[in-house]
This record gives C-alpha cells, structure tokens and sequence, in this order.
C-alpha cells in the first residue's frame, strides 16, 4: 500500500465499489478491504493517506480494529467511521479513540468528498511517529508484565536501572517513562557524561536523563556520575540508565556506594527470544515503517520468512530484529520476501564458528602462515562481538577493549563488513 492510498474497508461489496468508484473518479487511489483481517493486512504493508472504516463487520468491528490500531501505534493516519445503524454513543466511543469523523450511511456524495478532503488535509500535518509506547516491544504477556513493572516505577521518584541483553529495548523504556513535552537527554557516550556532564543535567531539566549502559563505564565516567548525583534533584531530573552486564558484575566494577544509588529500583527486560511470538508482528511493523519511510514500493513477508524469524535466537534482540529487516526490505527485488534471503542475512549476523572451533575445530587450517592463521581467528572474533551487540559499535569497542576509530580501522583491515544499526 502507498502513503497516498485511501483504504475502504466495508463488508458489503456493493458499498466497496460504489465508493471506490466515486473516488477514483475525483483522482484519488484506492485500495479495498471486506474485512478487520485484510485492512491489518492492508496498514502492516504500509500507512495509507485514510481509512473509510465501517463499524459493523462479521469477523472484527471497526471500533475494535480502531483500538487495536491505537493500542499498538499504528492510529498515524486519519479513519473515518461509517455506519447506517450506529448510535450516538458509538460514534463518540470511536471519536474518543481517535476517529477523525462519522459519516452516516447512506453517506451523501458531497459530504463523502468534503469529509475525504478535510481528513486527508488533517492526515498531512499528523504525527506519523507514536511516542511513549511500548507497542515496539510487542503485546505478549512478558511484556504486558513489563509495562506494569514500569507502570510502577513510573510513580516513584527513584533513579531507575533497566537490565537485560543488548537491544532489548532500553531506548523505549526509556522514554515510555518520560512525558511527551519534557526534555530527554541521552547522552551517546560516557566521554560526554565526562566531558559535559553538568550540561546535559540542566538541559534534561524537569524531564529524564537517560545513561544508555553504565555497566560499560570506565572509573573516571563513574566518578563523573557521582559528582553529578546532587544536580539531579536540584534539577529535577529523573535518572535512568540500562546495563547489559549483569548486576554482580556491576558490584565488581562500581564504587559500592554508586552501585547502591543506581540499584534502588531495578526492572528487568525480557530477552526477544523469550517472547518471540510478538517477532512476527514486529517484523510486519518495521517492514511497514521502513517501506513508508524509503518508498521501496510494497513488500511483505511470507509465512515461511515470518516462521524463520521466528525461530531465530535473536543475540542482539530488537536492535538486530530491525537492522534486518531493514536490510530485507531496502536490498529486495521482490514483493514477496521468502524465507531463503531471510535466511541468508541471518546467517551475516550469526558468528559461524564458536572459539573452541577456531582452536581444535576441523575448519580452521593449521597450516596456513601465522599472519593469516591470526587474521583468521581476530575475523571471527570481531564478528563475533558485532553479532552479540546487535551492531552496535560502541559496545563491541567496549567489550573487546579497543578505542572506536581503532576498531574501525582493524574491521577495515580485516575486511569485516560492519551494517550501520538504526537509532530509534
């Protein structure tokens, strides 16, 4: 579906065609759908300009369909509701989630083409972007049970820790907890937090200070971190950070009386892996968004390529989901996207050999001269660490120990081809 669609959907046949008709006939494109299956079907391939959206339908109402579409984000373009047998309290029910209007069935040709023209106008200047969701995360009951978790926290005046696996999520937590007009500052380094750390707490301001992984911070980010405690409160500043490291690690590496600071209120994120049966609707949802953002033309996933996603173990969780899926979408010829190129960008992102492999294992070719027997092994290792980070570079240099530009240039001298990750 492209941007400048207008989506009727309608179960009778005879209403689909007849308002197909009258709008092509004034210019505009149109897609159909007879049902609540096939018009989610319709907006997972991408955001039309409209939605004519009828209330009575026999698998899914439409007031249900437009809920649905609230809950999870994708209420980013205008819906008309139409109806011949509404009532009153319906059609506010409906306008209260986020219908833009109501038209009564049968719905009169002028007001047909004045209540599309004002909608449309209405959809240009609409956010396209829901914010403070979780929708991103997905619906399952592991996240229904985070979402209370940060429910929660979101009424206690503590410092935050969120822990769990890199990618996990941490960015949507993050500002599911901050409130839409309040600053939210996120500093991309611990070398910013050193370097500038009293400028980003007075700019955070009344809002949220977000530290993206402490457990990665050297001592001297530590020490910055501490110096900064007092500033929070005289700022009002809610501090929230997120570590990958697990919190006996962080015992280790912290001062014991920040590591107490820090650990006051603790929420863990689930793994994607533990909750993959959301994966198949997030890969719908990015296939959606990057097709709406790029303009590729229409694609979507087959069943079998969902499948494969599945049942893929995800070491770099939401981060990785949405690097390939990008990939998938930007680098297809088809409009179908199968389970073979699926399969064949998860295999880039999956480490193929294991450490002990490189050693003992019958792949690795003793009799090759040292240089390359070594450059074989740093190969490995290095794709190794991107795969388990997801692609995030700043963590890989961290957990291998290498400054950023030194890194770089090794992967470069290597020839590791490193997929740039998308911030959200």
């Amino acid at each position: 579906m492209g941007s400048n669609d207008i989506l009727i959907v309608d179960d009778e046949i005879g209403i689909r065609e007849l308002l197909s008709e009258i709008l092509q006939d004034e210019g505009y494109r149109v897609v159909v759908a007879e049902n609540a299956a096939q018009a989610r079907q319709q907006r997972n391939q991408g955001r039309p300009a409209l939605v004519l959206l009828d209330i009575w339908m026999p698998d899914t109402d439409g007031v249900t369909l437009l809920k649905e579409w609230a809950s999870n984000g994708q209420l980013t373009m205008p819906v008309v509701m139409m109806s011949g047998h509404a009532t009153i309290d319906t059609a506010v029910e409906a306008t209260r989630i986020g219908a833009f209007d109501f038209l009564e069935k049968p719905i009169g040709l002028q007001k047909l083409l004045a209540t599309v023209k004002r909608a449309l106008k209405h959809g240009e200047v609409q956010p396209k972007v829901a914010e403070n969701t979780l929708s991103a995360l997905g619906k399952s009951p592991q996240i229904l049970i985070l979402k209370k978790q940060l429910d929660q926290a979101q009424a206690l005046s503590l410092p935050l820790l969120m822990t769990g696996e890199p990618g996990s999520g941490f960015l949507v937590c993050a500002r599911y907890l901050s409130q839409p007009t309040a600053p939210f500052v996120a500093p991309d380094s611990q070398d910013a937090l050193v370097e500038s750390g009293a400028d980003l707490v007075a700019k955070a301001a009344g809002g949220v200070l977000f530290l993206r992984d402490v457990g990665h911070y050297e001592r001297r980010a530590q020490t910055a971190l501490v110096g900064l405690l007092p500033k929070l409160e005289k700022f009002n500043v809610r501090l929230i950070c997120a570590t990958s490291r697990g919190l006996p690690e962080l015992i280790d590496r912290f001062d014991p009386a920040l590591f107490t600071f820090l650990s006051q209120l603790v929420v863990p994120l689930p793994a994607l892996r533990d909750h993959r049966d959301d994966i198949p609707e997030l890969a719908e949802h990015i296939l959606a968004s990057v097709v709406e953002t790029n303009r590729t033309g229409p694609r979507r996933f087959t069943s079998a390529a969902l499948n494969a996603l599945r049942q893929h173990d995800w070491p770099g969780n939401h981060e990785q989901l949405h690097n390939i899926v990008k990939s998938l979408a930007l680098t297809s010829n088809e409009t179908d996207i199968d389970a073979t190129p699926v399969q064949r960008v998860l295999a880039q992102f999956v480490p193929q050999r294991s450490s002990a492999a490189l050693v003992a294992g019958p792949q690795f070719n003793f009799d090759q001269p040292l240089r390359e027997a070594r450059d074989e092994f740093e190969r490995a290792y290095f794709e190794h660490h991107i795969g388990l980070e997801g692609g995030n570079m700043s963590r890989v240099a961290d957990a291998v120990g290498l400054e950023r530009t030194h890194l770089y240039r090794k992967l470069k001298q290597l020839g590791v081809q490193v997929i740039k990750r998308q911030r959200s």
